[in-house]
């Protein structure tokens, strides 16, 4: 029943929205970042570690990771990115950080992007569009 009446809000032929999962331990930060994604018409789920954002990985479609990298409960963003290339090797993802400016190389996981903190929602979206095939 649940699928179809999902399947309801999604006139034929057009696909859903993609989801972003957005890893932050900032509250603040992560409201602003994922309100900025459903503006643009993303689906955002929202994680506060790595544990958490694993689980959703583990159990939800996600078309891209944006993650912080220090993160709460001694979790890393870099660890989290390896572990769902690992289940999707085509995910996108997207680092951020402001105790770094960028990372080392051969610590981000292949064709990654580090955006540093402070970043402009509106520029991480336009990111996304890019790197998801919208513009």
């Amino acid at each position: 029943m649940i699928q179809l009446a999902c399947a309801a809000l999604h006139p034929p032929g057009l696909l859903p929205p993609e989801t972003v999962l957005v890893v932050e331990d900032e509250a603040l930060i992560c409201e602003m970042t994922a309100a900025a994604f459903e503006d643009e018409g993303y689906r955002v789920l929202t994680a506060a570690d790595a544990e958490e954002a694993g689980r959703i990985l583990r159990d939800e479609r996600v078309d891209m990771l944006f993650t912080d990298i220090d993160l709460a409960r001694n979790t890393d963003g870099v660890t989290l990115a390896r572990a769902a290339r690992h289940r999707r090797p085509d995910l996108p993802v997207v680092y951020t950080s402001g105790g770094r400016h960028t990372l080392a190389e051969g610590e981000a996981v292949s064709d990654s992007v580090f955006v540093p903190k402070p970043y402009y929602p509106s520029d991480v979206v336009a990111l996304a569009n890019r790197m998801l095939g919208h513009s």
